[in-house]
């Protein structure tokens, strides 16, 4: 080796030292900053909480108002310092989030993942409740619900105490008083609802940092909405039933009915809203919900109208508690406005014979526009059978596919999805508005080993996207953890058996089957036998692809949804000083009802004009970034049916006229793999979910050593 050799080995070892020494630094300091990140998040999470529980207590009142005494002259005013005390512990943590979030990578969390091999049960996946009116419930939600009933009959109770007391202590009142007093007291129900409203608008917000940092799906997080919407509306009901029951047997109605105070509760602002809110409760039962969808739709846009009155009904001090989470629902909800406002273009259309029907959108090319995940979902508008509707789908493409494409598979079964068959069939070129794509930031689909995938019909969706993830995964060198995965499908005929021609296995040549087995249970519940003859897809169309859908979602870049919330925030606080300074103070405004529609106002105008700001420049930005997309490209999209089910034929067993026994399936498992922690997914109807829930759970509660423990997880839209 000569002289110059010998240098410029020297000089790439030194290289690559100081390379090594700067990642592992780099590495560290990440580290450090995300503890930091996660005590701040924690010690704002009890912050918070120790508002919510201890205001009740006449000491903490009594200090809560010594806090707004000393706000009142301040910039912020009095209703700044009473919005900064039940809100800011929560905007805290939105905000530590974008940092921490951005710097979590879900890469190196799957590998931390892949290296813990300890077995064990764990609370969000172990299922104790599989059938009720709360459906299947796992132990972490268990746990949350009594504590939050326990949380419900702790301020109920002392505030009930509080006020019974000084009734029955006066001997001024006859009995007649008393009785008209104590239904009085029915306030603490109006309390501990506003209360419930401040977790009521969590759970909605899609593209919520709060629920990304637990790892949470939207899809699933309804729910939580849907208990606290229930709960929420009882306890308003009661709120004004026991008043007017109050204000009948002290002879005070009806001017109590209509009696709007400066500084008092607005009762006729909270009768209005009370009849909206019933409007809204009444239309999104389960029975109008399923039968009229439409009216449920449309109904729920009432919210809009509820808040508006009850701001005026409560005034600024109570509207203060829950504007918090309402301000990060007009976040999300702004976002989710200007990203539908864009026309996206669907690249092709195909029809198959079992009245599904799958849409094939225009995603951006440029990497880091959208990121998703393959149990990643989007709520599609189509503009020719709705203008306002949008429906929730899975995603059933991968991500990794490199086509730049998001596919869907949309099952025709009520009146808007069989407008969209009608116009696929005609081939009639479609344009879509589209909110999304939306997802886990950790997939739990690649957090097993070893995976049972359960769906029933139209639910294959998702778990076709699965399928080719992990595929691509493996065959790209990417983390991926599943290694042995059972899909099993029930469907009623075998015409639906087609979906799994979506998977083109042709551009998935060569299958890993040396790392991964794969293993197909299709069972057929209403056919005896196989047909003899096939029906293909049909109305396959091809469309030009120019419009793709916008970046301007949670799950695109990181950097520019941080500069949102931020901007939306400060404008916040920046509204209320300047209206507290110049028009508040000045003119002496004490209403409260007032003062609680200034708060809105703030808080919209937050949003729409210093977040709408940041949007327009993010706008900018994606045109300048996106990437051409050539059209007719929808053509490659086309494959052959049978292409899937002819690659694996081996590995797949179609049964007729049965229905999945899951104690054989799941005995079969265990016996197989043995002790291991395996991840079920399923997608499909509720009864579903309880049977293979209840499977679950009896395994695991009589678990042997060398059995597995089966980790439960619900992939199905709770609406």
């Amino acid at each position: 080796m000569d002289k110059h050799s010998t240098q410029e080995l020297l000089l790439s070892n030194g290289n690559l030292q100081t390379t090594d020494y700067v990642s592992k630094k780099a590495v560290v300091f990440s580290l450090i900053l995300k503890w930091i990140l996660k005590i701040a998040m924690l010690a704002a999470f009890i912050a918070w909480l120790t508002v919510v529980f201890m205001y009740p207590i006449k000491s903490f009142q009594t200090w809560l108002k010594n806090w707004n005494q000393a706000f009142a002259d301040s910039f912020l005013g009095f209703t700044g310092g009473v919005f900064l005390i039940f809100n800011g512990p929560l905007i805290i943590i939105a905000l530590l989030s974008i940092p921490y979030l951005t710097l979590c990578s879900r890469e190196e969390e799957l590998q931390k993942k892949e290296g813990a091999k300890g077995r064990g049960h764990r609370l969000w996946t172990s299922p104790v409740v599989v059938d009720g009116p709360f459906g299947v419930v796992s132990a972490a939600e268990f746990i949350g619900i009594l504590v939050f009933l326990g949380y419900i009959a702790w301020v109920a109770c002392i505030y009930a105490v509080q006020k019974i007391s000084v009734i029955f202590t006066n001997p001024e009142y006859t009995i007649e008083d008393k009785w008209s007093w104590t239904f009085r007291s029915a306030r603490g129900f109006g309390l501990v609802g506003i209360f419930c409203l401040a977790f009521l608008f969590i759970p909605v917000v899609r593209s919520s940092l709060l629920l990304c940092l637990v790892n949470i799906p939207s899809e699933h997080a309804i729910r939580y909405h849907i208990w606290l919407g229930h709960l929420c509306m009882l306890l308003f009901t009661f709120h004004g039933l026991f008043y007017v029951i109050g204000w009948f047997m002290s002879g005070e109605i009806p001017s109590e009915l209509i009696a709007w105070d400066a500084t008092d509760g607005a009762n006729l602002a909270g009768i209005i809203n009370i009849f909206f809110g019933w409007s809204i409760w009444i239309t999104s039962l389960p029975f109008v919900r399923r039968k009229i969808f439409e009216l449920f739709y449309y109904a729920h846009h009432l919210y809009i109208i509820f808040i508006i009155f009850l701001a005026m009904h409560v005034g600024n001090f109570f509207m203060c508690i829950p504007a918090g989470a309402i301000f990060l629902f007009m976040v999300d909800r702004f976002l989710r406005f200007c990203q539908s406002q864009k026309t996206v273009d669907v690249v092709s259309t195909k029809c198959f014979p079992c009245g599904v029907v799958e849409l094939v959108l225009s995603a951006p090319t440029t990497t880091g526009l959208i990121n998703y995940n393959a149990l990643g979902s989007l709520f599609l508008g189509i503009p020719q059978l709705s203008l306002l509707q949008s429906h929730p789908f899975s995603v059933s493409s991968s991500p990794l596919d490199g086509k730049n494409r998001i596919s869907l598979l949309i099952k025709a079964a009520g009146d808007w999805t069989n407008g969209l068959k009608d116009n696929v069939e005609t081939n009639n070129k479609i344009r879509a508005s589209v909110e999304g794509p939306y997802g886990n930031r950790l997939p739990y689909h690649l957090m097993y080993e070893n995976l049972v995938l359960v769906a029933g019909g139209i639910g294959i969706s998702p778990f076709i996207a699965v399928l080719s993830d992990v595929i691509h995964r493996i065959n790209q060198g990417k983390t991926c953890l599943p290694r042995n995965i059972t899909l099993v499908w029930a469907v009623k005929k075998s015409d639906e058996l087609s979906l799994l021609s979506t998977i083109n296995t042709n551009s998935l040549v060569p299958l890993p089957f040396d790392v991964l087995h794969l293993e197909i249970l299709i069972y057929v519940t209403r056919e005896q036998e196989s047909p003899m003859t096939e029906r293909s897809a049909s109305s396959i169309s091809s469309f030009s692809s120019e419009n793709a859908i916008s970046a301007l979602v949670s799950t695109g870049n990181k950097t520019w949804f941080g500069a949102y919330v931020i901007s939306s925030t400060v404008g916040l606080v920046l509204l209320m000083t300047l209206l507290n300074v110049f028009y508040i103070t000045p003119f002496n405004i004490t209403n409260w009802w007032h003062q609680g529609l200034l708060l809105l106002a703030c808080m919209v105008g937050g949003v729409v004009i210093f977040g709408g700001a940041v949007v327009a420049l993010w706008h900018i930005w994606e045109k300048r970034n996106l990437v051409e997309i050539n059209g007719g490209q929808g053509n490659e999209h086309t494959v052959n049916e049978d292409s899937f089910l002819e690659n694996l034929a081996g590995s797949t067993t179609v049964q007729y006229g049965s229905r999945p026994d899951f104690k054989e399936i799941f005995g079969s498992i265990s016996r197989l793999w043995g002790d291991v922690d395996v991840g079920v997914i399923v997608c499909g109807p509720p009864n579903l979910e309880s049977s293979v829930a209840a499977e679950c759970r009896s395994i695991n509660m009589g678990r042997k050593s060398d059995d597995p423990v089966f980790h439960f997880n619900s992939h199905s839209f709770s609406f």
